[in-house]
């Protein structure tokens, strides 16, 4: 794996930083910047809806570039925002930088993946797509916490800056060590590239306009859909792990760090697994693993209570969740072949719409009195949805649109 991708791995820790860190950051900004705290929940919404909105239109707009140029302007464009959010005394300018940093992110993301599976080659997709999503596994394992440490410590704009200083050798690396890949470019590893490799500015529309009708094959959807599903199941049950473990689960306050840290563990190793098998035994993985999760949500939903079994199942459904997420989103960018630079732009969007929803849908059980268990069954629910989705989706293909059995022809086309 080309040392490049492991350099766009760590500006993704950076940025996955950015994005969770604001959970440990909440009682400081209120007090700092005279808020209430359903105001500085707004910064999260905020880069949510940035990150869904920003993966399809910076992937756009950036197709004029070459990836390593459109990675450098989206990186240090997420750095200035941060410096920005640690010297700004105004609520409007941190949530103006939220919402930049957003836009920033998720296009470095949606051309980071494009990028990182280009250098790693046509068999190697997954791993390479693995390397990234484990920077935001490790975000949250090391930096979440950690920016919580430094918000008590020294206040919450040091988190700012400390996203911002590790975002300074990301710069330097992509400079380095990314090849000028025009979008588009699949190439093989260690190919070296023109460092004006840039497509003329008239092939950007045409670019643009064949690889959206690439991403509207049923395919493609689906599994974009199910990665929304199975995200949104883990983000419903990690945005309130806190109350859930505290309240249900027995455990003190002092533990919460260390059960979010567990769960990153496991999300890290899921990551691995899922890059592991993702390119060539997709199924192997998914099925059982799909089924797993439902079971592993439900069992968690009943054996909250007892704190040996949260502590088994914190770091399990971790390495299950991202398992199985990252191999759909490894299988969404094969599906988009034909779209190498909107393809991982609308995966990082699904990603995020998962992300968006699922916390809300868990919010409103528990805002409906069902108590804190709730988001686990909602998880449950999610995953279980995407497996019915999954099986009805397969049904469709076997049968073709006649209602027949598909001929071996047919399948093999598809």
């Amino acid at each position: 794996m080309p040392i490049a991708i492991y350099m766009l791995g760590l500006a993704v820790f950076a940025q996955g930083t950015s994005e969770f860190m604001l959970s440990g950051l909440v009682p400081g900004i209120v007090r700092d910047l005279q808020v209430s705290v359903p105001a500085v929940g707004a910064l999260t919404s905020a880069f949510a809806v940035g990150m869904i909105v920003g993966a399809p239109l910076t992937a756009v707009l950036s197709l004029r570039w070459p990836r390593r140029r459109a990675l450098l302007v989206f990186l240090t464009i997420f750095m200035i925002v941060h410096v920005a959010g640690a010297v700004t005394t105004s609520f409007g300018v941190l949530l103006a930088a939220r919402v930049a940093g957003a836009l920033a992110n998720a296009g470095f993301l949606a051309v980071g993946l494009a990028a990182a599976t280009a250098m790693a080659g046509p068999g190697a997709k997954g791993r390479a797509a693995s390397v990234l999503l484990g920077g935001i596994t490790l975000a949250c394992v090391a930096g979440v916490p950690a920016g919580a440490v430094l918000g008590q410590v020294w206040g919450w704009r040091s988190a700012f800056w400390a996203v911002a200083v590790v975002s300074v050798p990301a710069v330097v690396a992509v400079a380095v060590a990314v090849p000028s890949i025009p979008p588009g470019t699949a190439i093989p590893p260690g190919t070296a590239m023109s460092p004006d490799a840039a497509p003329p500015p008239e092939a950007a529309v045409p670019v643009a306009r064949r690889e959206l009708r690439a991403l509207r094959r049923p395919r493609l959807l689906v599994t974009l859909l199910l990665g929304a599903l199975v995200n949104g199941a883990t983000f419903c049950t990690f945005t309130y792990l806190a109350p859930l473990v505290t309240e249900v689960g027995g455990y003190g306050p002092g533990w919460v760090p260390v059960l979010l840290a567990l769960f990153g563990l496991g999300s890290f190793a899921g990551v691995s697994i899922g890059g592991r098998m993702a390119d060539r035994r997709p199924m192997r993985l998914l099925v059982p693993g799909g089924l797993a999760l439902t079971a592993g949500w439900i069992v968690f939903a009943v054996a909250a209570g007892n704190p040996a079994a949260v502590l088994v199942l914190v770091f399990v459904q971790g390495a299950l969740s991202f398992a199985v997420g990252s191999t759909l989103i490894t299988r969404a960018l094969y599906a988009a072949a034909d779209a190498p630079s909107l393809g991982g732009a609308f995966a990082t969007a699904a990603f995020n719409v998962g992300a968006t929803a699922g916390p809300l849908l868990g919010g409103v059980a528990i805002g409906a009195g069902l108590g804190y268990r709730s988001p686990l069954w909602v998880s449950a629910l999610l995953v279980a949805l995407a497996l019915a989705v999954a099986g009805a989706a397969l049904a469709a293909r076997s049968t073709g649109t006649t209602g027949r059995p598909a001929s071996p022809t047919r399948r093999a086309a598809r």
